[in-house]
């Protein structure tokens, strides 16, 4: 298991800038490296009648509007000691997120939990769960402090 090697999902949220905080301060004691990945589906909505799909300049503004915001994340993080590389991705969040694990050798996935409960987390889902339920390695879950 190389614990060197840290994938860190974010879906740009304080909780998950939280995580990856976390899993800078332990790249850093382990001297390791952090791989930051996003995940995002283009909207596609369903009608009795058939579907419609986001236009390609939405995707297009979507895909940009990703990517600005994993550079600014890595930014913000220089000087600290650790190499972060951010890995835009379209799809399933947890779907990917494991992908990229795989890619690239990862020992350790963190993901940020909001901790919901009971009917917003049956509507919303919880991609940490699903990371959990899914990896083929070990998975941190951080939660923000109370």
């Amino acid at each position: 298991m190389n614990l060197q090697n840290i994938v860190v999902a974010t879906d740009f949220s304080d909780i998950a800038n939280h995580a990856l905080d976390e899993a800078v301060d332990l790249a850093k004691r382990l001297g390791g490296k952090i791989t930051l990945v996003h995940s995002y589906e283009i909207p596609i909505y369903g009608f009795p009648d058939g579907i419609l799909v986001a236009p390609a300049e939405v995707a297009s503004r979507i895909q940009e509007g990703a990517q600005k915001q994993l550079e600014l994340e890595v930014d913000a993080r220089k000087g600290q000691g650790v190499s972060i590389t951010p890995v835009l991705r379209m799809g399933t969040a947890w779907d990917e997120i494991n992908a990229v694990a795989s890619e690239v050798g990862a020992g350790l996935i963190v993901v940020g939990s909001h901790g919901r409960r009971g009917i917003a987390r049956a509507l919303l889902g919880s991609v940490a769960e699903r990371v959990l339920r899914t990896a083929a390695l070990p998975v941190l879950i951080v939660h923000l402090p109370k």
